[in-house]
């Protein structure tokens, strides 16, 4: 059987991003803080992640205002729910992918999209595209694409959990298969997959500030042009987001060790 993320994964530059990310990782896990607080730390990154997720949507808020619950946009609150859903939908992810993107759709374009679009594929017509990467595929090449991801996500692979991490996102980012609020799907479904494939159990990582401090965009275009020199820029920019989610989750940790 073929195996097309252990073929990325051999891109230039790909494995030595990985490994560092890799190696951040398992720098945080060992934070004497973790031993007791473990929780309390992955329920902060969380927030963070959901804030910065937000903001790569264009809805930039205050962490304070969001701890104080004073803010209401909805794409916010959108991307809190998502968030705070990933937690229950760990367990199905593997067994169930389209299910879980259904319901993390659900929760994150309630208020923003019509009440029976939320979860389904979306069918034609006009596609937004906020991050300036052209024309959406049409509807049904994009069903055959989720087809395709949905077969990476159940078939068994040699990459690094970063690498099919980054495509589901890049594709999730790229299809916009539901037309609303994709971005913040597809950084919820990476995450997902860095959580149930291994590199980050405990979801500590808060992966999406790394991808609101990097030129996101920008690596998204890359991804799209399909050359091997294209991905493996998406790829390393995955994994620098995670080595930065890592130094997130640090000062998390620092500031609890300080009380």
């Amino acid at each position: 059987m073929s195996d097309p993320l252990a073929v990325i994964a051999t891109f230039p530059g790909v494995q030595e991003a990985v490994d560092e990310a890799r190696q951040s990782v398992d720098r945080l896990y060992r934070h004497r803080v973790l031993r007791r607080a473990s929780p309390a730390v992955s329920t902060e990154s969380s927030l963070r992640g959901a804030r910065a997720s937000a903001a790569i949507e264009g809805a930039d808020v205050p962490l304070d205002a969001l701890r104080r619950d004073e803010i209401h946009d909805p794409l916010v609150q959108g991307a809190l729910r998502a968030s705070a859903e990933m937690g229950r939908l760990g367990p199905t992810w593997r067994r169930a992918p389209r299910q879980v993107l259904a319901r993390l759709h659900t929760v994150a374009a309630a208020g923003l999209a019509p009440e029976d679009a939320l979860g389904r594929p979306r069918s034609e017509g006009d596609v937004p595209d906020p991050f300036g990467l052209g024309p959406a595929p049409d509807a049904k090449e994009t069903a055959v694409r989720m087809d395709g991801l949905m077969d990476l996500l159940e078939r068994p692979t040699k990459a690094p959990a970063i690498v099919l991490a980054a495509v589901v996102h890049a594709e999730l980012a790229v299809l916009r298969p539901f037309g609303v609020v994709d971005g913040v799907v597809a950084r919820s479904a990476e995450r997902l997959t860095l959580v149930e494939y291994g590199l980050d159990p405990k979801s500590l990582v808060a992966v999406e500030v790394g991808h609101h401090e990097l030129p996101y965009a920008e690596a998204l275009r890359s991804y799209l042009s399909g050359t091997p020199e294209g991905v493996a820029q998406w790829v390393q920019h995955c994994a620098s987001a995670v080595s930065l989610g890592v130094r997130e989750t640090t000062a998390i940790c620092e500031a609890m060790q300080r009380g």
